[in-house]
């Protein structure tokens, strides 16, 4: 019995089974080079919200076409599950982080199976388990073996609600009670700073090439690339030592060596080994040492010491200050007021003197001290430099000034990894009183974690059982480290994992890594640029060099997609602004999010554009339901036929493309105007079997990858064979190569024949007359495309005999291709324009109900004198 309207509740179980049955989205481990879809994996939170939908809506949607035109497809899928979240949920339910996790996978899976995403679950991976974190800690062992792992005392990022260190990509910028703040990326709670040892990957060694790297990623979006270079922070200037009577002296950095003759004092930033020198003899330094929070702010103390300018052996004050930062450049600064912005204010704040010696070229002077002169000029009060330019004198003084050498500073810090906590990767590392910090031996990994302990602070160091042990080396009683690593090292190779799952000799095999890798498309959100995105890219490359791998880069294509709004906001729980993905059904809900925008754009929820998806596939069904149930059609083919098998050709071109272009959104527009003509189409004439058929198997292909409940229900109701999933993506039966202006020729008529029934307040024509330019017209349009730039166009086109033979019509013709000539389209041939149009002609006459008739002009047709190519003359009568 035939189902009277689609519901994919119904199916979704039946073809879940046949999907599983079929294996239909395992990948073999023999494949050669698939194409790689990731979206990037879940954090374990427990449900899905609408940004998952979306994200991995587009990687299945794209997924699935890529199969269907014949692509072995690795689309893997699996649970970034250790971290806080998990731990904090754990400990407000008296429950372990282990269960916790568990029963928010089981219920995420679900999620995602009821939606159709055709995940290779057989590759699935859950970063918790020993199995996967036990090559965390290889990597970490081989790291350090490479000398790309550093244990030391460092001022550290304090999140006192999370009670753990951050790495600097993990603090931002945050609105705490009316003030601007550092705050934690998760919790929004203040950061301050703390002396701690701890572990930390060396990414810096790796920084000019992750610089570098950028200008090759070429599908990546600009947005993200632009925030790495700007992460990273390549400044090209120079090192300048200050002599420090009785305290040795220092190295301050600085892009501008043309202004230091306008220096007045030398910042350093609060951690400085000067500063706490000097603090160690002048109380008031000390206390403002101890109270600095190194947030950016103006505020500073003047020191006893003083600093001698290398070039004019001018004494200068020295300053601890908090807008020096310890990790950027020197953490040292020479202070120039009138040149620099943060100089400039911190020198009002403390009533520092402005000397200006750099002015513009023209001799115009900016007015000081309401603000700094930063650009370029040429140099005043310095001395032999005066008259220089900045450029040149900067050269000059690198030369000339013995304490002054060429130097690069990045602002890209070392990746702190060490946390706190306890639901993560356990460092290998095994403290010896004698033997110092010794690595875990390879045949003792994994490290587990003991079973979970209800503290505060660090868990792991509250489990004597865990911490207590022997050296590796000596033998002697020693302690585990108790910190575990951030969670972001398990994101940072998970996509290699996903190669060899089960592997247990090696974290990955690395000759299918070498000919599967890179990914070649990587969608999720660019709020990981740095966070995620930047250490996969460094860990590519430190993998590289301890020979697993042989590529450096490790995506190909990155694409961003955007958030989904609700009442102008983002969804959030905290909002009360979330829409259940289920709420309105997998499947509508799948095509809303890909119909809305394209996949990098933001949109607004709305329940009309909701229900229009909805429509679509009630739509389908119908028209489907309609022909398997014996709608009449016919076997001979007449030329509004052969319009319609053109129009679904068309279609298969440029759906494809748009897919190809992850243009989801203009293959649902495709997708709907190819239903609203094929059911005009039958409502116009009785349809011919083979034509109205291929459409709506067309139509079915077209939608699988974004409805795959509703692309298999409708293939097996059209008898197609196999899987849709596994069918063969359409092709066109005839040359496609000019689909757009094919389309553009018909649209245009139409509206110019609309106009002119409004325009003449027509109500009941009896005949639409479509008149094509005649020959001599086309011909005259083919020499203005073909001339260059430099011909003089009138005259070449009335070279022509034929053409010239037409006399002041075709002079003004030409005259108008020459006025026209940059805005000159491709057009179609004389027979190729008449051809489409006489096919096309049947949706005029089902439009107006007039008689139309299609003709060629003759070369003297009065009635066509305004015809031209692309542009066919149109009467009514």
């Amino acid at each position: 019995m035939s189902q009277r309207s689609y519901n994919h509740a119904r199916v979704q179980e039946y073809w879940q089974y046949v999907w599983d049955r079929e294996d239909a989205y395992e990948l073999a481990d023999d494949a050669t080079d698939p194409t790689y879809v990731l979206g990037m994996f879940p954090y374990t939170s427990g449900n899905l919200h609408m940004g998952h939908v979306r994200n991995y809506a587009i990687t299945d949607a794209y997924a699935r076409y890529r199969r269907m035109n014949g692509d072995d497809v690795l689309h893997p899928m699996g649970w970034d599950s250790f971290g806080l979240p998990a731990e904090n949920a754990a400990y407000e339910r008296y429950t372990d982080p282990e269960s916790w996790t568990q029963a928010c996978i089981a219920q995420m899976r679900e999620e995602m199976e009821d939606m159709g995403f055709g995940y290779d679950w057989s590759r699935e991976i859950t970063t918790y388990k020993p199995e996967y974190y036990r090559w965390n800690q290889y990597f970490f062992r081989e790291f350090y073996e490479e000398g790309l792992v550093e244990y030391e005392g460092a001022t550290v990022n304090w999140c006192p609600d999370c009670e753990t260190v951050l790495a600097d990509a993990q603090v931002v910028e945050g609105d705490h009670d009316g003030a601007t703040e550092n705050v934690c990326w998760r919790c929004e709670t203040p950061v301050t700073q703390r002396e701690l040892d701890q572990w930390f990957f060396t990414i810096t060694d790796y920084a000019e090439e992750l610089l570098d790297g950028l200008d090759d990623l070429e599908e990546w979006p600009e947005s993200v690339k632009e925030i790495q270079r700007n992460w990273i922070g390549k400044r090209e200037g120079a090192s300048v030592s200050f002599d420090i009577p009785e305290y040795s002296q220092v190295d301050a950095f600085t892009t501008r060596l043309d202004t230091i003759c306008g220096a007045s004092y030398v910042a350093l930033s609060p951690g400085h080994d000067l500063a706490e020198t000097l603090a160690a003899d002048d109380e008031t330094v000390a206390e403002y040492v101890d109270a600095s929070t190194e947030n950016g702010g103006m505020s500073g103390v003047e020191t006893d010491a003083v600093a001698v300018n290398p070039v004019t052996g001018e004494e200068l004050p020295v300053y601890v200050a908090e807008y020096v930062l310890d990790d950027v450049g020197t953490g040292a600064v020479m202070g120039v007021p009138a040149h620099n912005e943060r100089d400039h204010t911190f020198a009002l704040e403390h009533d520092l003197p402005l000397k200006q010696v750099v002015e513009p070229v023209d001799g115009s002077a900016d007015e000081l001290p309401g603000s700094p002169y930063t650009d370029e000029g040429m140099l005043t009060d310095s001395g032999e430099y005066n008259g220089l330019a900045s450029s040149a004198a900067r050269e000059r003084m690198l030369a000339d000034i013995d304490a002054a050498e060429t130097d690069v500073t990045y602002r890209l810090r070392d990746w702190l990894i060490s946390r706190q906590r306890y639901w993560g990767t356990p460092i290998p590392v095994v403290h010896c009183e004698e033997c110092g910090p010794v690595l875990v031996p390879e045949e003792d990994l994994p490290v587990e974690l003991p079973e979970f302990v209800q503290t505060t602070g660090n868990p792991l160091a509250q489990i004597e059982s865990f911490v207590k042990t022997e050296c590796p080396e000596c033998g002697a009683p020693a302690k585990r480290e108790t910190d575990t690593m951030d969670t972001f090292v398990d994101s940072s190779w998970y996509f290699l994992r996903y190669l060899s799952p089960n592997l247990d000799t090696a974290p990955f095999d690395s000759d299918r890594a070498n000919d599967w890798l890179p990914v070649d498309a990587y969608v999720g959100g660019e709020e990981h640029a740095v966070l995620h995105l930047l250490y996969i890219r460094f860990f590519a490359r430190a993998l590289a060099d301890i020979g697993l791998l042989d590529l450096r880069e490790p995506v190909q294509q990155l694409i961003n997609q955007g958030t989904v709004l609700y009442d102008g906001e983002k969804m959030s729980k905290t909002k009360g602004n979330v829409v259940n993905p289920h709420e309105y059904g997998a499947e509508t809900t799948r095509l809303f999010v890909l119909s809305a925008a394209h996949p990098e754009q933001d949109f607004e929820w709305t329940a009309r554009e909701v229900s229009s998806s909805y429509d679509l596939q009630q739509t389908l069904f119908e028209m489907v339901q309609s022909v398997t149930n014996g709608a009449e059609t016919r076997e001979d083919r007449e030329s509004h036929d052969e319009y319609v098998a053109r129009e679904i050709d068309r279609t298969v071109a440029a759906a494809g493309d748009d897919y190809d272009r992850f243009r989801f959104h203009q293959a649902v527009t495709e997708i709907r105007a190819l239903a609203q003509l094929l059911r005009q189409y039958q409502e116009f004439d009785t349809p011919n079997e083979a034509v109205y058929r291929r459409g709506l198997r067309v139509l079915t292909r077209l939608v699988a990858p974004l409805t795959p409940y509703l692309g298999e229900e409708l293939w097996n109701m059209l008898r197609g064979d196999g899987l849709v999933a596994h069918a063969d993506w359409p092709e066109p039966e005839h040359p496609v190569d000019a689909y757009d202006i094919e389309r553009r020729l018909v649209r245009n008529l139409r509206a110019d024949v609309r106009d002119i029934f409004d325009v003449a307040n027509i109500d009941d024509a009896e005949e639409i007359e479509v008149v094509v330019a005649p020959e001599w017209k086309f011909r005259a349009y083919d020499i203005a495309r073909a001339a260059d730039e430099s011909d003089a166009l009138v005259g070449k086109i009335m070279t022509d005999e034929d053409i010239q033979s037409h006399g002041s019509q075709a002079q003004s013709y030409a005259e108008d291709l020459q006025n026209r000539r940059k805005q000159l389209e491709p057009t179609l041939s004389r027979d190729e324009e008449f051809d489409l149009l006489d096919r096309a002609a049947w949706l005029l006459r089902d439009e107006f109900g007039a008689a139309v008739s299609v003709r060629q002009a003759e070369a003297d047709d009065e009635r066509a004198s305004k015809s031209r190519p692309g542009k066919p003359a149109v009467h009514i009568r």
